[in-house]
Order: structure tokens, then C-alpha cells, then sequence
């Protein structure tokens, strides 16, 4: 029987991802700080830790002595958390599977992987707390790829994730929108034209999966592929809402109407090399009217 260790997993598609591993009868264990329960009851063993402090790692870890044929890693936001799992995990893990995103890259659309290189990438070995904002996020992902690529002695994927879209999104951002566009609120956007690329939770836990079972090397982009721009997605809704109008654009002085996905400019990516290893990703169009069309009837 196969053994994974998922750091993370109690929300969102990494719960995709733990019952994908289940339904394929791996041997799971997921590894939280313990503060989000989960639905898994005694189908999976559970470690506890916080991935700031490697004390706890230490700790969480001497208590097996397992050899993992898969690592998922949910919860990386900084690169000095890879570098403790490295060397906490030294000689018990086959292959790593690191969560990243589309934020990555400098700003554009059609982003290819060869656009950020980890494997070059100067490493600067900071913490969580010493990335704020998007900028920060950015970094923080850049740094950690880096350090996972340059320094591991394991094979590793790298999943860059666009945004995440689902009918179990606990942030709320999809959901946003479709409210503020239903209730004619305004939404303050810097840029209504800046394009965004999407997944669906269920792709993102189905595409992780399958780059651990591949061993698949490197970095990988992974999402519907296409892009939309705001203003077209807030449209979209108000067409399925029959609005008479939809919601305006507005600057985002008012934190309260702000729009989640103001991201600070257009991130879209190419997923030319996901698909040519064999995953087929649900057309984008289909997963937003389907998300769309789900929370609106969640909101009426």
C-alpha cells in the first residue's frame, strides 16, 4: 500500500486531494496544526504541528518512523518552512508535490513555466512573517520553489495553481461577486480589464494526485485553460442573475467593496505541458457557469 503525508488537507481541494488519495486506498496522513476538523475520522492518521515552528516538526515527526512515497505540501508559505521539512524528512520521502501558484510570475497572460526558474533563482532564506501583501505572496512561492528545486534529494513537482473556484471555496471570494452583482453593490476593481485564469477544486485535487503517481519533475502549470477578464466575469453573472444591470466598477477605497480578485494586474497561464502528460482539465467556461449558477441559487 502506498503512504502520503499531506501537509494540510482539512480545506478546499486539499480535501479533494486526501479523498482522491483515499478512494485510491493509499495509507494517509495528514498533518495540521489541528484547528480545522475534518470529516476523515478513522480513515486517516494525524499528526500535529505548525509549520512556523520546527520544533514541532521535530517533534511530530520522531513519533514514526514512516517512509512516505508521497508528500503533499498544502501549507508552504515561506521557504525556511521546505528547507525544515527537507531535513526533518531526510531519507523518508519519495516524491514531493509542492502546492504554488500562478502568482509566480511577473504580471501577463499566457505565462509558460519556463517564465520563473527555480532552479536559478537566488535563495534567500526569510519566514512567513517577512512577506506581506501580494508581493510578498509572490516571493514567498519564488523562494520556496527554489529551495525545494535547488537543495531537495528527491524527485519534486511544483503545481502552480491559478485561482481556485468550487462549490466548497471556504474564502468566499467567488461568492463576493456573485452577491455584490445580485444585489446591485458596486465592486472596486483597480483594473476591470486585468484577465485571471481559474480550476476548479476538483481539478486541482485530481491534478495533484496525478503528479505524484507520474513523478512528474519540475514545475507545472494547472488550470482550465483560457482566461477571462473581470469585467467579462462580472458580466457573466449578471447575465445568469438577470440583473438589469450589473454591479459598477468603482476604485477600492471601500475595503467592504474591494474585489478579491484584484490581484494588481492580468495572471494567466498556458497548460501546454500538463496536458501533454496526459490531465485533461475541465473547460473553463463550463466550470464558471456551473459555479455561477451554484451560488446564485446558494444566495436567493
Amino acid at each position: 500500500m502506498k503512504k502520503a503525508l499531506v501537509l494540510g488537507g482539512t480545506q478546499f481541494f486539499g480535501k479533494r486531494l486526501v479523498q482522491n488519495l483515499l478512494d485510491a486506498d493509499y495509507e494517509v496522513t495528514i498533518a495540521t496544526r489541528g484547528k480545522t476538523p475534518d470529516s476523515f475520522g478513522e480513515q486517516v492518521y494525524r499528526l500535529q504541528l505548525d509549520r512556523a515552528d520546527k520544533r514541532t516538526l521535530q517533534a511530530a515527526f520522531s513519533s514514526t518512523d514512516t517512509y512516505w512515497d508521497y508528500v503533499f505540501d498544502q501549507t508552504c508559505y515561506s521557504p525556511i518552512e521546505v528547507a525544515d521539512v527537507i531535513e526533518v524528512l531526510s531519507g523518508r520521502v519519495g516524491h514531493y508535490v509542492f502546492t504554488s501558484t500562478m502568482a509566480v510570475y511577473d504580471y501577463g497572460v499566457n505565462k509558460l513555466e519556463t517564465d520563473y526558474d527555480p532552479y536559478t533563482y537566488p535563495i534567500l532564506l526569510r519566514s512567513r512573517k517577512d512577506y506581506t501583501g501580494m508581493s510578498g505572496y509572490r516571493e514567498a512561492k519564488r523562494q520556496a520553489e527554489a529551495v525545494l528545486f535547488q537543495t531537495a534529494p528527491f524527485s519534486a513537482t511544483a503545481v502552480r495553481f491559478p485561482l481556485v473556484i468550487g462549490q466548497d471555496d471556504y474564502t468566499g471570494r467567488f461568492q463576493f461577486h456573485v452577491r455584490r452583482v445580485m444585489n446591485g453593490e458596486p465592486i472596486g476593481h483597480s483594473n476591470p480589464e486585468d484577465r485571471l485564469g481559474f480550476i476548479t477544486s476538483e481539478d486541482a485535487g485530481r491534478f495533484l494526485h496525478f503528479a505524484a503517481k507520474e513523478k512528474l519533475v519540475g514545475p507545472y502549470n494547472a488550470g482550465s485553460s483560457g482566461d477571462l477578464s473581470v469585467q467579462e466575469l462580472l458580466d457573466r453573472m449578471g447575465e445568469a442573475a438577470h440583473a438589469s444591470k450589473t454591479s459598477a466598477i468603482v476604485e477600492p477605497n471601500d475595503p467592504q467593496s474591494r474585489s478579491p480578485y484584484d490581484v494588481g494586474g492580468s495572471l494567466s497561464m498556458l497548460m501546454t505541458k500538463a496536458i501533454a502528460a496526459g490531465f485533461s482539465f475541465k473547460d473553463m467556461n463550463m466550470a464558471l457557469d456551473e459555479c455561477i449558477d451554484y451560488y446564485l441559487d446558494q444566495n436567493q
